[in-house]
């Protein structure tokens, strides 16, 4: 594998092959791609997610920088440029042979044996650091862009849910209306449901207001104008994985990128000590001179007017050795801080992973409770009202606070259904991995 990037041509065709396999296992279109926005009539998140891997700056700037370093393996694989002397001697030089008047040179510089190669080596680790940090920056991104996502689904559904009790409170109305016309309902009664009425309206309309800042920011991540049309979103599922903190952890150490990225940071250094190392052995200079020669002064000289060519060798010698031994004790303790930095990031991955882990379960706990108990209780209980103060046996306030209860309940459902597909995408994020896939029944929930 190494041998791969033994030039600049074979480097490209490596970063080309990584970026396939990598876009092909997260779906991910290819950055360098040429831009498409369109505006879709019917986008499910996947398709969102697909064009912000597309337009964000972002990520386009991740995948650049691991594109340059990419390009600096085979800069640091290569030799030093030779360097090239020419001198014009002012006076002559005379000598038996003739006049010497100029002379040319080239020498080329040698690192000592097994440096190149770990300097390729080096850098090709901080390649890998920088795929890795573009991989961080793509699931952060998906998780803004599912998170903004998610929220825009909770404010569709509580306008929605809003709209409904409108329509209730505004057939309340009507009915307490013509009680007070037929004198069988105090005006009282008109008062307090069109002043509840009122108050829904306002709700609702600050609920259609909130949509427009969720729009922007959606259109921001996804660098296009913040006011383009969004359609309305899918539902979200009722099923969701069955996950457990352990398996979680484990993935997370396994996958996670930002570990990874250090991972190879630490590597990189590691190979540091071996070249702060190889700095107490010399580097050398192989070259060669030729020196233009005249014609000798007397005639029949041998040789004359013969230009001659001298071999060279320099060595650049490492005898500071304080100054090597610092060398080699500043990589040491590099690549310590890097080994602790490694541990701290994982200790706080882990106590993420945990908080998440529990918002998770706790918004899964609230979807049951309110699906298979509390919302079909209080439907009951307000149809139950209904009826009750329609034929006069219930008060005109039993109805309002069954209403109230039932609407406040319907707005927890949904907000815990947006709580868990939020938690859910950070669990993603943290894990490097993909648990369930909200998105696969966008369009048929849409058409249900």
């Amino acid at each position: 594998m190494k041998n791969i990037f033994l030039n600049i041509n074979n480097t490209k065709l490596v970063m080309l092959i990584v970026i396939f396999f990598l876009n092909t296992a997260f779906l991910v279109p290819d950055p360098t791609a040429p831009v498409k926005k369109t505006q879709h009539e019917h986008s499910t998140l996947q398709e969102i997610l697909a064009e912000a891997a597309l337009n964000n700056p972002g990520l386009k700037a991740a995948f650049h920088q691991w594109k340059a370093a990419l390009e600096s393996i085979p800069q640091v694989r290569a030799l030093p440029n030779p360097q090239l002397t020419y001198a014009y001697f002012i006076q002559e030089i005379e000598t038996r042979v003739g006049p010497q008047q100029q002379k040319i040179g080239i020498m080329q510089m040698f690192p000592w044996f097994g440096k190149l190669k770990l300097k390729g080596n080096a850098a090709l680790e901080a390649a890998n650091a920088e795929k890795q940090n573009y991989e961080t920056v793509k699931l952060t991104l998906f998780y803004r862009v599912k998170d903004i996502y998610y929220d825009y689904y909770y404010a569709m559904r509580t306008v929605s849910v809003l709209e409904e009790n409108v329509r209730l409170m505004e057939y309340l109305e009507e009915v307490i209306r013509a009680k007070y016309t037929t004198a069988t309902a105090p005006y009282s009664n008109l008062v307090r449901v069109q002043v509840e009425l009122d108050k829904l309206q306002d709700r609702l309309k600050t609920a259609k207001e909130s949509l427009r800042p969720l729009v922007a920011r959606l259109n921001a991540v996804l660098d296009r104008p913040l006011d383009t049309p969004l359609p309305p979103p899918g539902e979200i599922p009722a099923d969701a994985p069955e996950l457990s903190i352990e398996q979680l952890a484990d993935l997370l150490k396994e996958n996670n990128p930002a570990l990874k990225a250090i991972d190879s940071t630490a590597a990189k250094a590691q190979i540091g000590i071996k070249l702060a190392k190889k700095n107490s052995y010399p580097d050398f200079s192989l070259g060669v001179d030729y020196m233009l020669t005249g014609k000798a002064a007397m005639p029949g000289v041998p040789d004359s007017g013969k230009d001659p060519v001298a071999a060279m060798i320099s060595l650049q010698l490492p005898i500071w050795s304080k100054k090597n031994k610092a060398s080699v004790n500043e990589a040491e303790a590099m690549y310590s801080a890097v080994l602790n930095k490694r541990k701290e990031s994982e200790n706080n991955l882990l106590t993420r992973l945990e908080t998440v882990f529990f918002q998770y379960g706790d918004a899964e706990r609230k979807i049951r409770l309110y699906s298979d108990s509390l919302l079909p209780r209080a439907r009951q209980a307000l149809e139950v009202t209904r009826s009750s103060f329609e034929s006069g046996e219930a008060d005109f306030m039993d109805f309002i606070d069954s209403q109230r209860i039932l609407l406040a309940f319907e707005l927890e459902l949904e907000q815990a259904k947006t709580n868990r597909a939020q938690r859910l995408a950070e669990l993603e994020m943290l894990i490097g991995k993909e648990l369930f896939d909200f998105t696969t029944k966008d369009t048929k929930d849409t058409k249900d």
